[in-house]
């Protein structure tokens, strides 16, 4: 029978239902996910849900300053407390803004096109402070070579003119308490994720004097050292040197001697700002407050009312969420993964059906087995990605086809007997597993780059698939379901994408 392509759009409606918590201790009264601190006084200022909030120092109700449809980042106080400079998206760009510390209307104050960034790359226009004359500091890309090199810039908050501050590129910087010093990292990078990094890209934390302009590089450790604070006699930095995890350390100017300051063993310490002598960071997505004369950071709990709109139960469009397809053998219904729910849809007539129904959990990459039974998808149902596989009609249960899996997964792949599923991991590791029985083997383990390519051959007996080697090319190669053994099939010249004929 001759396969039968959709050619209507399909449009899938599913409702999320949502139940707001009106109990005391809720995570509202904790809350989580704040972020960019920054402290004046008896004040924090954060970022939450892309809005500028500030709260007690010792805690409590957290007040809303900003409300715009954008985002709005790294709020930062001004010398006197009296302002806060924040990178804002009013205007559809990413701009420079400045507000009354007690909230008001924003003044714009960079008119520059900025560069559309991932977020990994971080904002253009970012604040980074503010000068020790009152003026704002910022990161800006308007020599735009890529997204990792940023030029600082300063600009009055009353408007006018912005100008160059003197270093060729910058990361984040902090002032000595003289400011005729900073601190300050020449490379940004903050918004990568590349944990044990020992790169070309690391990052070291240096002292420019601004009116010798000798500098003086004050980190030598090949890992991860950012985010300089200076207080006092003393630079506070991030660095994962020891255990691998961000935490924050302290160099004594006068002494060159650094010592560990905290000790999480969890989270990262992120973003890290000082102001008043103490310093605000984030870790685990909480606030923590530290006084360098304190022996332990303490937790800043904050309480965060909202009307919880996003929460509410809404009819919400799937169509334009679509992850991933896959057609059924004989081409009359399809299965599609969107917003976390595997769905199938007919060709023309009959009805959607969500077979999974699992709110909190997502679902993805939906695979229709060659017999048209089952269909295969990867869950996080258990805190972790397995692998499942449910009945295309929708009855019956889900059943679960691995347990104890630790790392991201890669879409699953039938055998055309429908015997077997090979799929990947980000783990750099390639498996098989037999449907029956759920036995579970690894085929192969790369030293370079996860396996993405894999594809069984019409026989079922053979699994061909795509491996990058130490030179830097992917190979082809093969691997037997009955004797378990890999041949290289091609050289290492950069083959990828086997398909069987």
């Amino acid at each position: 029978m001759p396969q039968r392509f959709l050619t209507a759009p399909l449009v899938l409606v599913l409702s999320l239902v949502v139940a707001p918590s009106t109990q005391a201790g809720s995570i509202f009264d904790d809350a989580r996910l704040l972020r960019f601190p920054d402290i004046h006084d008896n004040t924090i200022a954060f970022t939450y849900a892309g809005d500028v909030f500030t709260v007690d120092a010792g805690g409590g109700t957290a007040r809303r300053l900003t409300a715009g449809e954008g985002l709005e980042l790294f709020p930062r106080f001004s010398p006197d407390g009296k302002w806060i400079a924040f990178t804002g998206e009013y205007d559809g760009t990413s701009d420079v803004y400045v507000i009354p510390a007690m909230g008001g209307e924003p003044r714009r104050l960079t008119f520059y096109p900025s560069q559309t960034n991932s977020e990994r790359m971080g904002s253009d226009n970012m604040v980074i402070g503010w000068t020790p004359e009152g003026r704002i500091l910022f990161r800006g890309q308007r020599n735009f070579i890529n997204g990792f090199v940023g030029e600082p810039y300063t600009v009055s908050p009353e408007g006018g003119p912005v100008e160059r501050f003197p270093l060729p590129e910058s990361g984040i910087i902090s002032f000595a308490p003289d400011g005729k010093r900073i601190a300050y990292t020449r490379i940004f990078r903050d918004f990568r994720t590349w944990k044990r990094y020992q790169g070309g890209m690391a990052q070291d934390v240096s002292i420019y004097d601004l009116e010798t302009r000798a500098i003086e590089k004050i980190t030598s450790w090949p890992g991860t050292d950012t985010q300089p604070m200076w207080i006092g006699d003393a630079v506070y930095f991030l660095s994962d040197r020891e255990d691998w995890k961000l935490n924050l350390w302290r160099y004594d100017v006068a002494t060159k001697q650094t010592s560990r300051v905290t000790r999480f063993t969890e989270f990262d310490v992120k973003w890290p700002h000082s102001g008043s002598g103490q310093i605000v960071f984030e870790n685990g997505g909480y606030l923590y407050r530290l006084d360098p004369l304190a022996p332990e950071p303490r937790k800043v709990q904050v309480r965060l009312p909202d009307d919880r709109r996003f929460a509410r139960p809404r009819w919400v469009s799937a169509a334009k969420h679509i992850t991933s397809f896959s057609l059924s053998p004989g081409g009359q219904r399809a299965a599609l993964t969107a917003r976390g729910e595997v769905f199938t849809v007919p060709a023309e007539h009959g009805n959607t059906r969500n077979l999974t129904e699992s709110p909190g959990v997502r679902e993805k990459d939906a695979t229709w087995s060659p017999d048209g039974k089952w269909i295969a998808y990867v869950s996080d149902q258990t805190g972790e990605e397995e692998l499942y596989m449910i009945a295309q009609d929708g009855k019956g249960q889900p059943v679960p086809l691995t347990t104890g899996s630790s790392s991201f997964h890669f879409a699953p792949v039938w055998s055309p007997d429908s015997k077997r599923l090979a799929w990947a991991d980000r783990g750099m590791r390639l498996y098989t597993l037999v449907v029956a029985t759920k036995k579970t083997v690894e085929v192969d383990k790369a030293t370079v780059q996860e396996m993405t390519d894999y594809t069984f051959s019409p026989d079922s007996s053979w699994l061909a698939y795509a491996k990058r080697l130490d030179n830097g090319f992917n190979a082809i190669f093969l691997y037997g379901l009955a004797d378990k053994k890999i041949t290289q099939a091609t050289e290492a010249d950069g083959s990828y994408s086997p398909a069987f004929d």
